[in-house]
């Protein structure tokens, strides 16, 4: 007997259901009335077995993006009959029983219903339905997702059936990235580390896939739970050999078991990856640490006597801010939260904390990185010949962010205010010159058609060399970030700099840079007034004595006073 589906999918409902609009332009797909009850089976298409071979069987559920990519390839074709014989695979596939069961399972992962996504699964053996990897990940992530028994036991059947097919009916299912992760993470709700950390080798040795972050996160925590410290470091040495960084929820479940099993020279360990990778803790690694700077174990580690010249030249060479010699002092610590005043004075214990310097050669690849990108993004041309035009009139001593300073506090576009900013940052050269501003051109020709006085500002912007009007169909943040880095100056700008044009710039340089390079507004009764960039690194910083400042994140509002933990002893 068929149970009810919770979701309330009915075979009305499936009739009903209606494909993404790109599907409906290029498949002209129609619903058909089904004969009987089976949702998965029993419709009046052809059966199974007379169209799907091993090949077929392998690809019949594509989801929609392979679709979309499929339709964006054929769009440029004009051959008529070649784009109706297309259409016609594309509606075959999409209306087989097994892109119905594809259909029907994604409904399940929407609505978490593991109960009805196992009666699919069930019904699809017993008709001889052909699955594909994509079935199996849709059953095995809801099967993981469901905390429970049921999810675990029939997740393990469910992966023990897809080998065996692999092994007895010629069905190949090669399984991916997703599949070991999806079986890492059962194996660890299983209680079972080694389990999950055999796959993600598995994945990696036996299939030559690349394991992601979230693959190693099963094993990891599984052994960290168990307080199996040794495990937990062969896990995130394997994670290294393979190039893959462990973020700051890693690193703190690392520094814990550390904490934990005593092993002070691993917490030592963390606390600089901390500062070298994440730089800014949040609320729980903070309450971690501090927890581990009042313990009893942390109070009897670190030496009396110490070579400062030694000590001296591993801050240099390192660039200020730490020198990775180990624990200095004995007794117990004073740990306080706390803020730093305008210069970067420590309120609670007096130290003056460092501006970690950045490498001039550092900055000069990261530039030529960033125009790389640029022009693969960008029409090349273009952004060609800005840089031959920044060549000309640069370096500058600051750049605005013309479209983001226009709008700021507001969601229209304010010309007054980006002139008070380009005033006030005129001011902050050293040769009174203007910053360069970055507009784009459907912005200045507005301004062109409206007030005649901005109409001279721009054209006296232009004159002196201070303007660049980024061509229409451009993305003005490549221009004026390329700007400020070329020219190593500051950047007036309140933009987070967050999105997925920055993600590609990476996570180890560009947070440091522009810590020390971006200037923020704030909208005041007085007028427009700018925040400049501390005389300090808000970064963790381990003092020539000893002592640890590690800062806290604050979001976005700059104005909030950041919180810092303090932790030092008696100096020598």
């Amino acid at each position: 007997m068929l149970l009810k589906p919770t979701f309330n999918l009915s075979l009305k409902t499936l009739v009903a259901y209606k494909p993404p609009s790109f599907f409906l332009n290029c498949c002209s797909c129609r619903t058909r009335s089904l004969k009987a009850l089976n949702p998965i089976t029993q419709f009046i298409f052809p059966k199974p077995s007379q169209h799907f071979g091993t090949a077929a069987a392998a690809s019949a559920a594509d989801d929609g993006a392979t679709l979309m990519k499929k339709h964006q390839s054929f769009i440029t074709n004009r051959n008529p009959q070649s784009q109706m014989s297309r259409n016609a695979e594309k509606r075959r596939r999409y209306e087989s029983p097994s892109g119905k069961l594809l259909f029907l399972l994604g409904l399940c992962s929407k609505d978490n219903n593991l109960e009805e996504a196992l009666r699919l699964y069930d019904d699809a053996l017993v008709n001889n339905v052909p699955l594909n990897v994509e079935h199996y990940n849709k059953l095995l992530y809801l099967c993981s997702a469901s905390d429970s028994d049921l999810g675990l036991k029939r997740g393990f059947e469910i992966y023990k059936h897809m080998e065996s097919c692999n092994s007895s009916n010629g069905i190949k299912v090669i399984p991916n990235e997703a599949t070991f992760t999806t079986m890492a993470r059962l194996a660890a709700a299983k209680e079972d580390p080694e389990l999950a950390f055999d796959l993600v080798k598995r994945m990696k040795e036996g299939c030559g896939i690349s394991p992601k972050l979230r693959s190693y996160v099963p094993a990891l925590l599984g052994f960290c739970k168990k307080g199996m410290a040794d495990k937990a470091y062969e896990v995130d040495c394997y994670m290294v050999e393979n190039s893959v960084a462990a973020e700051e929820a890693e690193l703190a479940m690392l520094l814990r078991v550390s904490f934990d099993s005593g092993r002070t020279d691993k917490v030592y360990e963390m606390l600089q990856r901390l500062r070298a990778s994440v730089r800014q803790v949040g609320e729980d690694t903070a309450g971690l640490i501090e927890d581990w700077f009042r313990s009893d174990c942390s109070a009897g580690v670190g030496v009396v006597d110490w070579d400062v010249g030694k000590v001296k030249e591993a801050v240099v060479k390192g660039g200020g801010g730490w020198h990775g010699q180990g624990w200095f002092g004995k007794g117990r610590w004073q740990v306080t939260r706390t803020e730093m005043d305008e210069t970067g004075v420590c309120k609670a214990c007096g130290e003056r904390l460092v501006c970690v310097d950045i490498d001039p050669l550092e900055t000069e690849n990261f530039a030529s990185s960033l125009s790389t990108l640029a022009c693969q993004r960008e029409t090349r041309a273009d952004f060609l010949q800005f840089q031959e035009w920044l060549q000309k009139h640069g370096p500058f001593d600051a750049v605005v962010d013309g479209a983001n300073v226009g709008h700021i506090k507001q969601n229209y576009f304010l010309f007054n205010q980006l002139k008070s900013a380009v005033n006030l940052a005129r001011k902050l050269s050293p040769s009174n010159k203007l910053p360069l501003v970055i507009l784009h051109s459907g912005r200045v020709k507005g301004q062109h058609i409206g007030n005649p006085k901005n109409k001279t500002t721009l054209q006296h912007w232009q004159e002196s060399g201070a303007l660049y009007v980024t061509p229409q169909g451009s993305n003005d943040d490549w221009y004026w970030l390329y700007a400020a880095i070329s020219s190593k100056c500051l950047l007036v700008t309140n933009d987070e700099m967050r999105d997925h044009l920055f993600q590609l710039l990476g996570t180890s340089f560009f947070p440091r840079w522009k810590e020390k390079h971006q200037v923020r507004l704030s909208v005041t009764r007085d007028g427009l007034k700018f925040h400049m960039p501390p005389p300090y690194s808000i970064v963790i910083q381990e003092s020539e004595q000893g002592s640890w400042h590690i800062p806290t994140v604050i979001g976005d509002d700059f104005e909030t006073r950041r919180q810092w933990v303090c932790a030092n002893r008696t100096k020598r």
